[in-house]
């Protein structure tokens, strides 16, 4: 095991930052599961190995740092090095839309840039009367419902997900919320088990489905091993749910209602697959792309192409 770094300072919180940067940055792990470099990994890791909130100010950086946290976090940071486990699972915890999920393996870890819309209200791309109903379709662990209901309390939220082990994180978060009341976890392949009837449509569904196509499937850094395959891989092109949700959503929307569905890199291969659709790509200030928007008028005037 590594040890401790011999200097004056070796015993502070700062010192165990730079450390741990250090080591990440010349260790060739892979940054893109709620963090983008080394340092902000470190920050992450220290604070929580000192049981420090994530958002404590520099007045921390001086805090004594023992020796049974420098034991905690050489210990963590064999496991995300050697064995490239990503930081949110080494940590049981994931920040998404400024809100903390519990986070493990059961599930995909939470960085889609839906979160953004969430923050904005759906501006400017809902339009109708103010949302009664969400669905959170291929949930994972329920970030994206469940943050949408935390930040709307009239909105009743159905996250739904065909695996039962993710359902179950969900769950978990649904109470660590207290939105049980507000919120329902659905087993369903796609919109299989949701009803269909015109008082249970949705105002608005949000959709991170698995989309990645099987040549970025082959070539994924080993972080990415750590995550269930249902939630990531999704054939060849990326796209067997995507087509799936397309061909369906219209029966399950209201007349003024919303799609709102992420495809990431298979950006390209849906614009080629559906050359007739106008998919509506945003920009998002905090990063992010392939994620489209279409109406429910737009779902059922190019149902034909949608269908093919």
């Amino acid at each position: 095991m590594t040890q401790k770094p011999d200097n004056q300072s070796r015993d502070t919180l700062e010192s165990a930052l730079h450390y741990s940067a250090d080591r990440l940055a010349t260790s060739g792990v892979f940054f893109g599961h709620g963090t983008d470099s080394a340092w902000d990994e470190a920050v992450h890791l220290v604070l929580a190995v000192a049981g420090l909130e994530a958002t404590s100010s520099d007045a921390v950086l001086a805090t004594p740092f023992t020796a049974a946290q420098w034991e905690s976090l050489q210990h963590l940071l064999i496991r995300r090095i050697d064995d490239r486990v990503p930081l949110p699972y080494l940590l049981g915890k994931a920040w998404f839309a400024g809100l903390e999920f519990t986070c493990d393996e059961r599930a995909i870890i939470p960085r889609s840039p839906i979160a953004e819309l969430i923050l904005d209200n759906f501006a400017p791309w809902y339009a109708g009367k103010p949302p009664q109903r969400l669905l959170d379709l291929c949930c994972g662990g329920g970030c994206i419902g469940i943050a949408a209901a935390v930040y709307n309390p009239n909105l009743a939220v159905d996250c739904a997900d065909l695996d039962p082990a993710a359902l179950a994180l969900a769950s978990e978060n649904v109470d660590k919320f207290g939105l049980s009341g507000r919120v329902r976890v659905i087993q369903s392949d796609a919109f299989s088990a949701l009803p269909l009837s015109s008082e249970e449509r949705y105002d608005i569904i949000l959709s991170n489905p698995p989309y990645v196509d099987s040549d970025d499937l082959a070539g994924m850094p080993a972080e990415f091993g750590h995550e269930p395959d249902l939630a990531l891989g999704s054939g060849a092109d990326g796209l067997d749910l995507t087509r799936i949700v397309l061909r369906q959503a219209s029966d399950y929307l209201t007349d003024h209602g919303i799609l709102v569905l992420e495809v990431g890199n298979s950006q390209q291969a849906l614009e080629a697959a559906y050359p007739d659709v106008p998919f509506t790509w945003l920009e998002f200030e905090q990063g992010g792309h392939g994620v489209f928007v279409l109406t429910a008028a737009q779902l059922k005037e190019f149902g034909a192409s949608l269908r093919q």
